[in-house]
């Protein structure tokens, strides 16, 4: 165990963030398979920006690797084009 202050606030800091990345990884995870189980084209269009944009602000706070994002977002655009 942490046998200094400093070391026990890092710990409790790393919990804090682990827990936060982790929620919103999980909700633009869920948002990601909601959109690849649409059928309609006009909803999954609708849906589409807001997904990048989800998938743009996890990249830039290094949540996800950047080349995830940008693969997720192409996939999921191809998905779109498809309907």
């Amino acid at each position: 165990m942490a046998n200094h202050q400093s070391s026990e606030k890092r710990i409790r800091q790393t919990e804090k963030r682990r827990l936060h990345n982790r929620y919103y990884a999980k909700t633009a995870r869920n948002a990601v398979r909601k959109l690849r189980a649409m059928t309609e084209k006009e909803t999954a269009a609708d849906l589409l920006p807001k997904v990048s944009a989800m998938l743009d602000k996890l990249a830039k706070k290094h949540i996800i690797h950047r080349n995830k994002a940008a693969n997720l977002k192409s996939s999921l655009a191809l998905h779109v084009n498809k309907l």
